[in-house]
Protein backbone atom coordinates (compact mmCIF):
# COMPACT_ATOMS: atom_id res chain seq x y z
CA UNK A 1 0.00 0.00 0.00
CA UNK A 2 1.43 3.40 -1.03
CA UNK A 3 -1.47 5.71 -0.20
CA UNK A 4 -2.98 5.62 3.27
CA UNK A 5 -6.59 4.53 2.75
CA UNK A 6 -7.17 2.51 5.91
CA UNK A 7 -8.07 5.67 7.85
CA UNK A 8 -11.01 6.59 5.60
CA UNK A 9 -13.38 4.59 7.80
CA UNK A 10 -12.37 6.81 10.71
CA UNK A 11 -13.28 9.89 8.66
CA UNK A 12 -16.74 8.45 7.98
CA UNK A 13 -17.29 7.95 11.72
CA UNK A 14 -16.11 11.48 12.47
CA UNK A 15 -18.44 12.94 9.81
CA UNK A 16 -21.36 11.12 11.43
CA UNK A 17 -20.32 12.51 14.82
CA UNK A 18 -20.10 16.02 13.37
CA UNK A 19 -23.56 15.70 11.85
CA UNK A 20 -25.00 14.81 15.26
CA UNK A 21 -24.26 18.36 16.34
CA UNK A 22 -26.74 19.73 13.78
CA UNK A 23 -29.51 17.17 14.26
CA UNK A 24 -32.00 19.86 15.36
CA UNK A 25 -32.01 21.40 11.89
CA UNK A 26 -34.48 20.46 9.15
CA UNK A 27 -33.19 17.75 6.86
CA UNK A 28 -31.59 18.72 3.55
CA UNK A 29 -31.77 16.66 0.41
CA UNK A 30 -28.47 16.04 -1.32
CA UNK A 31 -28.22 17.84 -4.65
CA UNK A 32 -25.22 15.83 -5.81
CA UNK A 33 -25.33 13.84 -9.02
CA UNK A 34 -23.34 10.89 -7.70
CA UNK A 35 -22.62 9.40 -11.11
CA UNK A 36 -21.30 12.69 -12.48
CA UNK A 37 -19.31 13.30 -9.32
CA UNK A 38 -17.69 9.88 -9.54
CA UNK A 39 -16.86 10.37 -13.20
CA UNK A 40 -15.11 13.68 -12.55
CA UNK A 41 -13.34 12.40 -9.46
CA UNK A 42 -11.97 9.42 -11.38
CA UNK A 43 -10.68 11.88 -13.95
CA UNK A 44 -9.04 13.88 -11.16
CA UNK A 45 -7.40 10.71 -9.81
CA UNK A 46 -6.01 9.93 -13.24
CA UNK A 47 -4.71 13.47 -13.72
CA UNK A 48 -3.10 13.44 -10.28
CA UNK A 49 -1.04 10.40 -11.22
CA UNK A 50 1.10 12.87 -13.15
CA UNK A 51 3.12 13.70 -10.04
CA UNK A 52 6.34 12.71 -8.39
CA UNK A 53 5.71 10.35 -5.45
CA UNK A 54 6.04 13.11 -2.86
CA UNK A 55 4.65 10.92 -0.07
CA UNK A 56 7.17 8.11 -0.62
CA UNK A 57 10.74 7.95 0.77
CA UNK A 58 11.97 7.48 -2.82
CA UNK A 59 11.16 11.15 -3.16
CA UNK A 60 14.29 12.68 -1.63
CA UNK A 61 14.32 15.98 -3.44
CA UNK A 62 12.49 19.18 -2.58
CA UNK A 63 10.87 20.19 0.73
CA UNK A 64 7.74 18.10 0.34
CA UNK A 65 6.56 16.25 3.42
CA UNK A 66 3.24 14.41 3.47
CA UNK A 67 0.71 15.60 6.04
CA UNK A 68 0.07 13.30 8.96
CA UNK A 69 -3.11 11.21 8.54
CA UNK A 70 -4.73 13.03 11.46
CA UNK A 71 -4.10 16.39 9.75
CA UNK A 72 -5.46 15.16 6.45
CA UNK A 73 -8.56 13.69 8.06
CA UNK A 74 -9.21 16.68 10.32
CA UNK A 75 -8.84 19.04 7.36
CA UNK A 76 -11.31 16.97 5.34
CA UNK A 77 -13.73 16.84 8.28
CA UNK A 78 -13.56 20.62 8.70
CA UNK A 79 -14.42 21.14 5.03
CA UNK A 80 -17.96 19.91 5.74
CA UNK A 81 -18.30 23.17 7.71
CA UNK A 82 -15.74 25.18 5.67
CA UNK A 83 -15.00 27.70 8.46
CA UNK A 84 -13.37 31.06 7.77
CA UNK A 85 -10.98 32.14 10.54
CA UNK A 86 -11.36 35.85 9.96
CA UNK A 87 -14.24 36.73 12.27
CA UNK A 88 -15.85 34.50 14.87
CA UNK A 89 -19.10 34.49 12.89
CA UNK A 90 -17.29 32.50 10.24
CA UNK A 91 -15.31 30.11 12.41
CA UNK A 92 -16.11 29.92 16.12
CA UNK A 93 -14.59 26.54 16.96
CA UNK A 94 -11.77 26.74 14.41
CA UNK A 95 -10.71 30.21 15.65
CA UNK A 96 -10.42 28.88 19.20
CA UNK A 97 -8.44 25.91 17.87
CA UNK A 98 -6.13 28.28 15.98
CA UNK A 99 -5.40 30.31 19.10
CA UNK A 100 -4.62 27.13 21.05
CA UNK A 101 -2.39 25.74 18.29
CA UNK A 102 -0.47 29.01 17.90
CA UNK A 103 -0.04 29.18 21.69
CA UNK A 104 1.50 25.69 21.61
CA UNK A 105 3.98 26.78 18.94
CA UNK A 106 4.81 29.97 20.87
CA UNK A 107 5.38 27.87 23.98
CA UNK A 108 7.74 25.60 22.01
CA UNK A 109 9.81 28.67 21.17
CA UNK A 110 9.77 29.88 24.78
CA UNK A 111 7.53 32.94 24.38
CA UNK A 112 5.71 33.54 27.67
CA UNK A 113 3.57 36.26 26.08
CA UNK A 114 2.86 36.45 22.39
CA UNK A 115 0.60 37.59 19.61
CA UNK A 116 0.31 35.36 16.58
CA UNK A 117 -1.82 33.59 14.06
CA UNK A 118 -1.71 31.21 11.13
CA UNK A 119 -1.19 32.39 7.57
CA UNK A 120 -1.46 30.89 4.12
CA UNK A 121 2.27 30.17 4.19
CA UNK A 122 5.73 31.41 5.09
CA UNK A 123 5.73 34.19 2.51
CA UNK A 124 2.69 35.87 4.04
CA UNK A 125 3.99 35.22 7.57
CA UNK A 126 7.32 36.89 6.75
CA UNK A 127 5.51 39.75 5.03
CA UNK A 128 3.54 40.47 8.20
CA UNK A 129 6.66 40.30 10.37
CA UNK A 130 8.56 42.73 8.13
CA UNK A 131 5.50 44.98 7.80
CA UNK A 132 5.34 45.23 11.60
CA UNK A 133 9.10 45.83 11.71
CA UNK A 134 8.74 48.68 9.21
CA UNK A 135 6.10 50.31 11.40
CA UNK A 136 8.30 50.11 14.47
CA UNK A 137 11.51 51.06 12.64
CA UNK A 138 10.16 53.21 9.77
CA UNK A 139 12.45 53.85 6.83
CA UNK A 140 15.22 51.67 8.20
CA UNK A 141 17.09 48.97 6.30
CA UNK A 142 16.15 45.28 6.50
CA UNK A 143 19.03 42.87 5.97
CA UNK A 144 19.27 39.10 5.60
CA UNK A 145 21.98 36.70 4.52
CA UNK A 146 22.48 35.97 0.83
CA UNK A 147 21.48 32.37 1.59
CA UNK A 148 18.18 33.56 3.10
CA UNK A 149 15.00 32.85 1.16
CA UNK A 150 14.48 35.11 -1.84
CA UNK A 151 11.07 36.02 -0.45
CA UNK A 152 12.66 38.67 1.82
CA UNK A 153 13.98 40.74 -1.06
CA UNK A 154 10.63 40.39 -2.87
CA UNK A 155 8.58 41.24 0.23
CA UNK A 156 10.60 44.34 1.06
CA UNK A 157 10.20 45.42 -2.57
CA UNK A 158 6.43 45.02 -2.31
CA UNK A 159 6.37 46.93 0.98
CA UNK A 160 8.76 49.63 -0.20
CA UNK A 161 11.29 48.85 2.52
CA UNK A 162 15.04 49.26 1.84
CA UNK A 163 16.84 45.90 1.76
CA UNK A 164 20.39 44.57 1.56
CA UNK A 165 21.97 41.13 1.55
CA UNK A 166 24.70 40.05 3.94
CA UNK A 167 27.60 37.94 2.70
CA UNK A 168 27.88 34.38 4.00
CA UNK A 169 30.87 32.51 5.37
CA UNK A 170 32.27 29.21 4.07
CA UNK A 171 29.52 27.31 5.94
CA UNK A 172 26.70 29.26 4.33
CA UNK A 173 25.95 31.22 7.51
CA UNK A 174 25.55 34.97 7.80
CA UNK A 175 29.02 36.56 7.89
CA UNK A 176 29.39 38.31 11.23
CA UNK A 177 32.16 40.57 9.96
CA UNK A 178 30.09 41.79 7.00
CA UNK A 179 27.03 42.09 9.22
CA UNK A 180 28.86 44.39 11.63
CA UNK A 181 30.21 46.51 8.77
CA UNK A 182 26.64 47.02 7.56
CA UNK A 183 25.40 47.78 11.07
CA UNK A 184 28.16 50.35 11.56
CA UNK A 185 27.69 52.06 8.19
CA UNK A 186 23.94 51.76 7.46
CA UNK A 187 20.72 52.61 9.29
CA UNK A 188 19.63 49.02 9.93
CA UNK A 189 16.26 48.47 11.58
CA UNK A 190 15.81 44.69 11.28
CA UNK A 191 18.13 41.72 10.86
CA UNK A 192 16.47 38.60 9.47
CA UNK A 193 18.12 35.55 11.02
CA UNK A 194 17.53 32.31 9.14
CA UNK A 195 17.44 29.15 11.23
CA UNK A 196 17.45 26.61 8.44
CA UNK A 197 17.96 28.00 4.94
CA UNK A 198 15.85 26.26 2.35
CA UNK A 199 18.75 25.79 -0.05
CA UNK A 200 21.41 24.17 2.13
CA UNK A 201 19.89 24.05 5.62
CA UNK A 202 22.41 26.43 7.21
CA UNK A 203 21.64 28.02 10.58
CA UNK A 204 22.73 31.61 11.17
CA UNK A 205 24.79 32.26 14.35
CA UNK A 206 22.04 33.74 16.53
CA UNK A 207 24.09 34.04 19.78
CA UNK A 208 26.65 36.29 18.11
CA UNK A 209 23.98 38.29 16.29
CA UNK A 210 22.19 38.95 19.58
CA UNK A 211 25.44 40.33 21.02
CA UNK A 212 25.53 42.80 18.13
CA UNK A 213 21.89 43.69 18.78
CA UNK A 214 22.77 45.06 22.21
CA UNK A 215 25.28 47.38 20.53
CA UNK A 216 23.35 48.47 17.43
CA UNK A 217 19.70 48.31 18.59
CA UNK A 218 17.98 46.50 15.73
CA UNK A 219 15.00 44.17 15.67
CA UNK A 220 15.63 40.45 15.23
CA UNK A 221 13.20 38.58 13.03
CA UNK A 222 13.78 34.84 12.79
CA UNK A 223 12.77 33.07 9.62
CA UNK A 224 12.57 29.48 10.75
CA UNK A 225 9.92 28.52 8.20
CA UNK A 226 11.89 25.38 7.46
CA UNK A 227 13.88 24.75 10.62
CA UNK A 228 11.78 26.03 13.51
CA UNK A 229 10.55 22.67 14.76
CA UNK A 230 14.15 21.48 15.19
CA UNK A 231 14.02 23.40 18.47
CA UNK A 232 12.71 20.08 19.87
CA UNK A 233 15.54 17.89 18.52
CA UNK A 234 18.37 16.65 20.73
CA UNK A 235 20.85 15.45 18.07
CA UNK A 236 21.93 18.74 16.49
CA UNK A 237 25.49 20.01 16.44
CA UNK A 238 26.53 22.24 19.34
CA UNK A 239 26.54 25.54 17.41
CA UNK A 240 23.16 24.77 15.85
CA UNK A 241 21.69 23.91 19.24
CA UNK A 242 23.01 27.18 20.66
CA UNK A 243 21.07 29.17 18.05
CA UNK A 244 17.81 27.34 18.69
CA UNK A 245 18.20 27.73 22.44
CA UNK A 246 18.12 31.52 22.08
CA UNK A 247 15.21 31.69 19.65
CA UNK A 248 13.02 33.19 22.41
CA UNK A 249 15.16 36.36 22.27
CA UNK A 250 13.72 37.26 18.86
CA UNK A 251 11.15 39.98 18.29
CA UNK A 252 9.24 37.83 15.82
CA UNK A 253 9.39 34.27 14.50
CA UNK A 254 8.00 32.56 11.42
CA UNK A 255 7.55 28.81 11.11
CA UNK A 256 5.72 26.77 8.48
CA UNK A 257 3.62 23.91 9.86
CA UNK A 258 3.22 22.79 6.24
CA UNK A 259 6.93 22.00 6.09
CA UNK A 260 8.09 20.01 9.12
CA UNK A 261 4.81 20.39 11.03
CA UNK A 262 3.01 17.60 9.14
CA UNK A 263 0.33 19.90 7.73
CA UNK A 264 -1.26 20.28 4.29
CA UNK A 265 -0.44 23.36 2.24
CA UNK A 266 -0.90 26.18 3.06
CA UNK A 267 -0.20 26.69 6.72
CA UNK A 268 2.31 29.24 7.94
CA UNK A 269 2.58 30.93 11.32
CA UNK A 270 3.88 34.29 12.53
CA UNK A 271 4.42 35.02 16.21
CA UNK A 272 5.41 38.29 17.90
CA UNK A 273 6.94 38.50 21.36
CA UNK A 274 5.19 41.79 22.14
CA UNK A 275 1.38 41.47 22.04
CA UNK A 276 1.25 45.25 21.74
CA UNK A 277 2.07 45.06 18.03
CA UNK A 278 -1.57 44.08 17.56
CA UNK A 279 -2.40 47.79 17.70
CA UNK A 280 -0.63 48.20 14.35
CA UNK A 281 -3.28 46.02 12.71
CA UNK A 282 -6.18 48.13 13.97
CA UNK A 283 -8.84 48.71 11.34
CA UNK A 284 -12.57 49.20 11.10
CA UNK A 285 -14.94 46.65 9.62
CA UNK A 286 -18.61 47.63 9.50
CA UNK A 287 -20.05 44.12 9.62
CA UNK A 288 -17.64 41.39 10.76
CA UNK A 289 -16.68 42.01 14.38
CA UNK A 290 -19.99 42.39 16.20
CA UNK A 291 -20.71 38.82 17.29
CA UNK A 292 -18.30 38.80 20.23
CA UNK A 293 -16.14 41.05 22.36
CA UNK A 294 -13.39 38.42 22.15
CA UNK A 295 -10.46 38.93 19.81
CA UNK A 296 -11.30 38.12 16.21
CA UNK A 297 -8.27 36.77 14.36
CA UNK A 298 -8.99 39.13 11.47
CA UNK A 299 -8.15 41.99 13.83
CA UNK A 300 -4.50 40.85 14.03
CA UNK A 301 -3.98 39.61 10.49
CA UNK A 302 -3.35 41.28 7.16
CA UNK A 303 -5.12 38.43 5.41
CA UNK A 304 -8.89 38.47 5.61
CA UNK A 305 -10.51 35.16 4.69
CA UNK A 306 -8.34 32.27 5.89
CA UNK A 307 -8.96 28.54 5.89
CA UNK A 308 -10.27 27.46 9.27
CA UNK A 309 -9.63 23.89 8.13
CA UNK A 310 -5.88 24.58 8.40
CA UNK A 311 -6.30 25.46 12.07
CA UNK A 312 -8.42 22.37 12.71
CA UNK A 313 -5.82 20.12 11.07
CA UNK A 314 -2.97 21.69 13.05
CA UNK A 315 -4.88 21.52 16.33
CA UNK A 316 -5.66 17.84 15.77
CA UNK A 317 -2.02 17.09 14.98
CA UNK A 318 -0.82 18.81 18.14
CA UNK A 319 -3.44 16.95 20.16
CA UNK A 320 -2.05 13.66 18.88
CA UNK A 321 1.63 14.70 18.74
CA UNK A 322 2.42 17.39 21.34
CA UNK A 323 5.39 19.69 20.76
CA UNK A 324 7.59 18.35 23.56
CA UNK A 325 11.20 17.22 23.60
CA UNK A 326 11.43 13.45 23.63
CA UNK A 327 7.91 13.05 22.26
CA UNK A 328 6.80 11.21 19.15
CA UNK A 329 6.83 14.36 17.02
CA UNK A 330 10.37 15.23 18.12
CA UNK A 331 11.44 11.64 17.53
CA UNK A 332 10.31 11.91 13.90
CA UNK A 333 12.43 15.04 13.40
CA UNK A 334 15.40 13.33 15.01
CA UNK A 335 15.01 10.48 12.51
CA UNK A 336 15.13 12.97 9.64
CA UNK A 337 18.30 14.45 11.09
CA UNK A 338 19.83 10.96 11.39
CA UNK A 339 18.90 10.23 7.79
CA UNK A 340 20.67 13.39 6.66
CA UNK A 341 23.80 12.45 8.56
CA UNK A 342 23.68 8.87 7.27
CA UNK A 343 23.59 10.01 3.64
CA UNK A 344 26.28 12.60 4.36
CA UNK A 345 28.61 9.94 5.78
CA UNK A 346 28.14 7.69 2.73
CA UNK A 347 28.84 10.58 0.37
CA UNK A 348 31.80 11.85 2.37
CA UNK A 349 33.48 8.44 2.28
CA UNK A 350 33.05 8.09 -1.49
CA UNK A 351 35.61 9.70 -3.81
CA UNK A 352 33.02 10.16 -6.59
CA UNK A 353 31.37 12.94 -4.64
CA UNK A 354 32.29 16.23 -3.01
CA UNK A 355 30.19 17.27 -0.01
CA UNK A 356 30.90 20.93 0.77
CA UNK A 357 28.84 21.16 3.97
CA UNK A 358 28.00 18.91 6.88
CA UNK A 359 24.21 19.11 7.21
CA UNK A 360 22.99 21.13 10.17
CA UNK A 361 19.43 19.84 9.87
CA UNK A 362 18.34 17.26 7.28
CA UNK A 363 19.29 18.85 3.94
CA UNK A 364 22.28 17.33 2.16
CA UNK A 365 23.95 18.99 -0.82
CA UNK A 366 26.58 17.14 -2.86
CA UNK A 367 28.45 17.49 -6.14
CA UNK A 368 29.68 14.83 -8.55
CA UNK A 369 33.47 15.03 -8.83
CA UNK A 370 34.77 16.23 -12.20
CA UNK A 371 37.70 18.31 -13.45
CA UNK A 372 35.71 21.52 -14.03
CA UNK A 373 32.72 23.28 -12.55
CA UNK A 374 30.78 22.97 -15.79
CA UNK A 375 31.50 19.24 -16.14
CA UNK A 376 30.41 18.62 -12.54
CA UNK A 377 27.22 20.57 -13.20
CA UNK A 378 26.43 18.52 -16.29
CA UNK A 379 27.06 15.31 -14.34
CA UNK A 380 24.71 16.39 -11.58
CA UNK A 381 21.93 16.93 -14.10
CA UNK A 382 22.65 13.56 -15.73
CA UNK A 383 22.55 11.77 -12.37
CA UNK A 384 19.34 13.63 -11.49
CA UNK A 385 17.66 12.36 -14.67
CA UNK A 386 19.08 8.83 -14.39
CA UNK A 387 17.97 8.52 -10.75
CA UNK A 388 14.45 9.61 -11.69
CA UNK A 389 14.36 6.83 -14.30
CA UNK A 390 15.00 4.44 -11.38
CA UNK A 391 12.19 6.08 -9.34
CA UNK A 392 14.58 7.97 -7.05
CA UNK A 393 13.76 11.66 -7.16
CA UNK A 394 16.40 14.19 -6.11
CA UNK A 395 16.68 17.96 -6.49
CA UNK A 396 19.28 20.33 -7.92
CA UNK A 397 20.83 23.41 -6.34
CA UNK A 398 23.27 25.95 -7.73
CA UNK A 399 25.99 26.81 -5.20
CA UNK A 400 28.33 29.81 -5.56
CA UNK A 401 32.09 29.42 -5.71
CA UNK A 402 32.69 30.76 -2.20
CA UNK A 403 30.79 27.86 -0.65
CA UNK A 404 32.71 25.19 -2.52
CA UNK A 405 36.27 26.16 -3.36
CA UNK A 406 37.55 25.63 0.19
CA UNK A 407 36.40 22.01 0.05
CA UNK A 408 37.43 21.38 -3.56
CA UNK A 409 40.82 23.04 -4.14
CA UNK A 410 41.66 21.23 -7.39
CA UNK A 411 38.46 22.15 -9.23
CA UNK A 412 38.93 24.29 -12.35
CA UNK A 413 36.46 27.18 -12.21
CA UNK A 414 35.27 27.73 -15.77
CA UNK A 415 31.99 29.15 -14.35
CA UNK A 416 31.08 30.84 -11.08
CA UNK A 417 28.67 28.22 -9.75
CA UNK A 418 28.37 24.44 -9.49
CA UNK A 419 25.07 22.67 -9.91
CA UNK A 420 24.83 20.17 -7.07
CA UNK A 421 22.43 17.42 -6.14
CA UNK A 422 20.28 18.15 -3.11
CA UNK A 423 18.21 15.93 -0.84
CA UNK A 424 15.72 17.03 1.81
CA UNK A 425 15.34 13.94 3.97
CA UNK A 426 12.19 15.17 5.67
CA UNK A 427 10.30 11.95 6.12
CA UNK A 428 10.98 9.85 9.24
CA UNK A 429 11.01 6.74 7.03
CA UNK A 430 13.88 8.19 5.02
CA UNK A 431 16.17 6.78 7.70
CA UNK A 432 15.21 3.17 6.97
CA UNK A 433 15.34 3.88 3.22
CA UNK A 434 18.88 5.30 3.12
CA UNK A 435 20.53 2.08 1.93
CA UNK A 436 18.07 1.75 -0.93
CA UNK A 437 18.50 5.42 -1.83
CA UNK A 438 22.28 5.01 -1.76
CA UNK A 439 22.24 1.89 -3.91
CA UNK A 440 20.31 3.68 -6.66
CA UNK A 441 22.37 6.84 -6.39
CA UNK A 442 25.64 4.90 -6.49
CA UNK A 443 24.57 2.80 -9.47
CA UNK A 444 23.39 5.68 -11.65
CA UNK A 445 26.45 7.76 -10.74
CA UNK A 446 28.73 4.92 -11.86
CA UNK A 447 26.87 4.73 -15.13
CA UNK A 448 27.02 8.46 -15.82
CA UNK A 449 30.72 8.65 -14.93
CA UNK A 450 31.51 5.76 -17.27
CA UNK A 451 29.71 7.55 -20.09
CA UNK A 452 31.82 10.63 -19.41
CA UNK A 453 35.08 8.69 -19.80
CA UNK A 454 34.09 6.72 -22.89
Amino acid sequence: MILDTQTLDILAKAVAKLEDGFSQLPQMESQVDAAALERVLMEVAERMQDNYPYMHPNYAGQMLKPPHPVARLAYSLALFINPNNHALDGGIASSAMEKEAVAAIANMFGFENHLGHLTSGGTMANLEALWVASKIKPGKLVIASKQAHYTHSRITGVLGIPYAGVEVDSLGKMSLSHLERLLASEDVGTVVVTLGTTSIGSVDPLPEILKLQSKYNFRVHIDSAYGGYFKLVDNLDQATTASFELINQADSIVVDPHKHGLQPYGCGCVIFKDPGVGALYKHDSPYTYFSSNELHLGEISLECSRAGASAVALWATLRLLPLVKGGEFAHGLSASRKAGLALYQKLKADDRFVVPLRPELDIVVYAVKAPTASASSRLAKSVFDAAADQHLHLALASLPRELIEGFWPDLTWDQDTVTCLRSCLMKPDHLSAIDRIWDILSSVTDRELSRLTV
